[in-house]
């Protein structure tokens, strides 16, 4: 790995650093500050509309349908056990309107938390101008996911079924 950190969050030990400090691109670990972002601003048993935005996102997809209703839940689930883009997209839109105003929000929450070195553009993680962090700092947004109850739940989760009844996958 060109970089990495390993840190125990509860008593704040680093364990390993390797040019942790280092600005790079963060792909869909992106998703984590994503499922922070929206959970910041959603409600999980609220149903959403699919967008037409969020529908064809290139790469990894929970092929989600142009008006189809889903729970706000199952669009964690989605975003953080597929790696879905689309899941991304659409939390961004329902919790912001649009991905540029849902980056402002992340970029809110990367300055409250203090990272210096964090920077989005986007909630999927695809390449963009300006959307990177380095090993030190994904390991705090990582850190500050764990802490919520909702989101240990669902990297914890195995399997998941969708709530939403026009779902099928």
């Amino acid at each position: 790995a060109q970089s990495a950190f390993l840190y125990e969050a509860q008593s704040q030990t680093v364990l390993f650093a390797k040019n942790e400090d280092k600005r790079m691109p963060m792909a869909s670990t992106t998703k984590i500050m994503t499922a922070l972002a929206a959970l910041s601003a959603l409600s999980l048993d609220d149903d959403y509309c699919i967008p037409k935005e969020a529908v064809g996102v290139e790469g990894s997809s929970a092929y989600y349908r142009v008006g189809e209703t889903v729970k706000i839940r199952d669009l964690f689930y989605a975003l953080l056990l597929q790696s879905a883009n689309d899941a991304a997209v659409a939390l961004a839109i329902a919790a912001d309107g649009s991905l540029d105003d849902f980056a402002a929000r992340m970029n809110r929450i990367a300055d409250e938390m203090g990272l210096k070195d964090t920077h989005f553009a986007n909630p999927h993680g695809l390449p963009a101008e300006g959307h990177y962090t380095t090993a030190r700092e994904l390991a705090l947004i990582a850190a500050e996911a764990l802490a919520h109850p909702f989101l240990r739940e669902v990297v914890r989760t195995k399997t998941y079924r969708s709530e939403s009844p026009e779902q099928t996958r």
